[in-house]
């Protein structure tokens, strides 16, 4: 059963870990190492079964690969998820022993943070292994992620305004933001300071409060944030809140947020979208500036130069609209293809036979 489903996607591996004085359970999975070494983060999330855990680290790893072709970088796509509660199952011995893992797999996956994990878990790990990123900045890596993904959103969002209104001015256009995380609250500010009107939403009065006063945003509960007038809907919180329910309430011309798998189905909706005259921005690609920032970090964390990098999501997201207009499809079927053409290419390109010039020279100068 479990080759049939690796087989249906074509993964290369998943590791089973176990370690009975630390309690670890956790699985890594490899989807596809053409581009590099398959990078993605470490989830710890109580789920209610083996199959389930699973499941979401396939689905994750899956992911990865095609967030990670589309945004341009030489990496692949992978996920581990650790069963367990990350508010009571912790230790220093869990998360060493899953770095001796990560460690074992000698380069072929590099682990991160993500839900349930923080940067202190991922220092932890970093005891047993250098295959992992989002380091503490006492090891010179890039802190908090969440300002480089939110610059990766904004920029996401002006070229999408572009395709929707045909300039990509956010002076004067509404957006409706749904959730004010770290992420969002970031991409709130650069929003203010382009003059965007702010229409906000969270289930923390706390987060709402804090961006009525410091942007002037209009508060609604969260089940109006669907309805409201706005130009822009920009799903920051939950996935698959685009479905059946929701599609036809919205009065907007573009969906471009944070959040992942905010289509419930993907080909369905993004069709529902389209008929509807809205544009959607694949999730995947306006929120890869996390992931191209500490990717950043492999090659010693430039600030920079890793801006440099997420500011060019703009471009991508170029590319997808041509795509889906070339090949009139769904700009969520396009962003695929763009990352599978990307990951096409590049196994033809080193499937092509070549000798390693720079060792004859070597052995002729011996």
């Amino acid at each position: 059963m479990i080759f049939e489903r690796l087989e249906q996607y074509d993964y290369e591996q998943v590791v089973f870990c176990h370690d009975k004085a630390s309690g670890l359970k956790a699985i890594i999975a490899i989807h596809d190492t053409t581009l590099g070494p398959a990078l993605g983060g470490c989830r710890m999330w109580p789920y209610a079964s083996e199959e389930e855990a699973i499941d979401d680290a396939l689905r994750l790893a899956r992911g990865m690969t095609y967030k990670n072709a589309a945004a341009g970088l030489n990496l692949g796509g992978g996920k581990t998820v650790v069963i367990g509660d990350p508010k009571t199952n912790k230790s220093e011995a869990l998360f060493r022993a899953l770095g001796r893992y990560v460690q074992s797999l000698n380069g072929r996956y590099i682990t991160a943070e993500d839900v349930g994990t923080s940067v202190a878990d991922m220092d932890t790990i970093h005891e047993e292994t250098d295959f992992v990123v989002g380091l503490s900045e006492s090891f010179g890596s890039s802190g908090n992620p969440s300002p480089m993904t939110a610059l990766g959103v904004y920029r996401a969002m002006k070229r999408t305004a572009k395709e929707a209104f045909g300039s990509d001015s956010l002076e004067g256009k509404t957006v409706s933001v749904q959730g004010v995380g770290n992420v969002s609250y970031s991409l709130c500010e650069y929003l203010h300071e382009e003059g965007a009107h702010l229409i906000v939403t969270d289930i923390n009065q706390e987060s709402i409060d804090r961006a009525v006063k410091a942007f002037g945003a209009k508060a609604v509960a969260p089940d109006e944030i669907y309805s409201v007038q706005a130009d822009i809907f920009a799903p920051c919180a939950l996935g698959g809140i685009l479905n059946d329910e929701t599609i036809p309430q919205l009065k907007v011309k573009a969906v471009c947020g944070s959040s992942n798998n905010q289509l419930r189905e993907t080909e369905k909706h993004a069709d529902m979208l389209a008929q509807r005259g809205i544009i959607y921005a694949p999730d995947f690609v306006v929120n890869s500036g996390g992931v191209i920032n500490v990717a950043d970090e492999l090659h010693g964390y430039n600030e920079s130069r890793a801006t440099k990098k997420i500011e060019e999501i703009y471009e991508q997201m170029d590319k997808v609209f041509e795509i889906a207009n070339r090949d009139n499809i769904s700009t969520a079927m396009a962003a695929d293809r763009m990352a599978e053409e990307r990951i096409d290419q590049m196994m033809r390109v080193r499937s092509t036979f070549s000798i390693n010039e720079h060792s004859l020279i070597s052995r002729r100068n011996k």
